[in-house]
């Protein structure tokens, strides 16, 4: 069985790719405001960790990692 792997920058899956994001506050059932380039948008954090102040990976409107070293 061949599996394809992540071999571009985006998803295979859907053709997004995750954004840097900084939370800017944490919202009740796991959501939260973040902060990207072009302005905020409410995501889901319930994959992660996050502290308001954190960078996080955004893909599809979920949170799969916290960046370390600050703000994006």
């Amino acid at each position: 069985m061949n599996i394809p792997g992540c071999s571009d920058d985006v998803c295979l899956t859907c053709s997004d790719s995750a954004s840097p994001a900084t939370v800017l506050k944490l919202l009740d059932d796991a959501m939260a405001v973040v902060r990207f380039e072009d302005g905020e948008r409410e995501v889901s954090v319930a994959l992660v960790s996050a502290s308001v102040g954190d960078t996080v990976l955004v893909h599809a409107g979920e949170a799969i990692s916290v960046l370390p070293g600050g703000a994006a």
